[in-house]
């Protein structure tokens, strides 16, 4: 059975990559983190081939496999969103036509890091037309702080979207909430409707009642059944139940996105590790374990989460 246009929305996880001690992939134990995560009520997708899964340390062949694994395992009842992580357009390009033949359902486009030494709106549009022309999947647009160099200023987002209609939603992580709700009105009153889909995990509570319609975080894979639960008591309006959540949840963000920010997947993983839900918390290099006095310092988060 066909399944119809998927419209990035709701509850999205990042999911993270298990690996053996030699650093090769651990396929049992990322199928079972798989299949958890899918199976928590509220969820619409999950994603991979991300900053979560470490992409950037992954090969095109490894990145193929990820996305074939979370097919095999989850694809038939959960959308797959598979990231699109390159510097290049004639990569992004490639790695956008392993997804669509492979059965992504949509594609999160990562900003190419060319961007940091400048960026002209030509640039980005470019960037996206180009995987456009491999595949016809929805896209979401990896918003990043302008500071930066590699976030779209909103004329930009503009732009994009007018020269390619397959941008369906944004992941913002602008950084900025006065941008974020612009990028709110701007986007989401546009027809058809650009989602923004909030990954300001320290502040995911107040960037929700903003007005986004979704989330895509890394915390979800650990904290997927609070973010669900936090997202549907701001949609229905329930500010006691959200604000009871988002002081759970705010005991995890304290840990996971302290400096150096890097380390965020890495402290996930060793969350995971000390609920019982991963065997071990390798990361591949320039990623380095983190010490125990932190491991203790996350374990006492998730106490106060009531997570452990």
């Amino acid at each position: 059975m066909t399944r119809p246009p998927y419209k990035p929305h709701g509850v999205i996880p990042a999911v993270l990559l298990p690996f053996f001690d030699d650093l090769s992939i651990d396929e049992e134990s990322f199928r079972a983190h798989l299949s958890e995560l899918a199976a928590v009520p509220g969820i619409t997708a999950l994603t991979v081939n991300c900053h979560s899964t470490e992409v950037g340390s992954c090969t095109f062949d490894e990145q193929q496999i990820i996305l074939a694994i979370t097919r095999d395992q989850v694809g038939q009842t959960t959308p797959v969103v598979n990231g699109i992580y390159a510097d290049g357009s004639l990569e992004a390009q490639r790695l956008a036509k392993m997804a669509h033949e492979g059965g992504a359902d949509a594609l999160l486009v990562f900003p190419p890091g060319i961007h940091t030494f400048g960026q002209r709106p030509e640039m980005a549009v470019e960037h996206f037309k180009r995987i456009a022309e491999v595949s016809d999947l929805p896209i979401i647009a990896f918003q990043y702080g302008l500071a930066g160099g590699q976030g779209y200023p909103l004329n930009t987002l503009l732009k994009m979207i007018e020269a390619v209609p397959t941008i369906s939603a944004i992941k913002d992580w602008c950084g900025n909430p006065q941008l974020a709700y612009r990028q709110i009105q701007a986007l989401q009153t546009l027809n058809p409707s650009v989602n923004v889909l909030s990954t300001h995990s320290a502040w995911l509570f107040a960037s929700l009642v903003l007005g986004c319609n979704g989330l895509l975080s890394g915390s979800g894979s650990v904290i997927a059944q609070l973010q669900s639960e936090l997202f549907q008591a701001v949609q229905n309006k329930d500010l006691s139940k959200a604000q009871q959540l988002h002081h759970r949840i705010h005991f995890t963000a304290e840990v996971f996105y302290c400096d150096p920010f890097v380390d965020m997947h890495n402290r996930m993983k060793e969350a995971l590790v000390l609920m019982g839900k991963l065997p071990r918390a390798v990361v591949r290099p320039p990623l380095y374990k983190i010490s125990d006095e932190e491991i203790a310092r996350i374990k006492m988060g998730l106490q106060l989460a009531g997570l452990l």
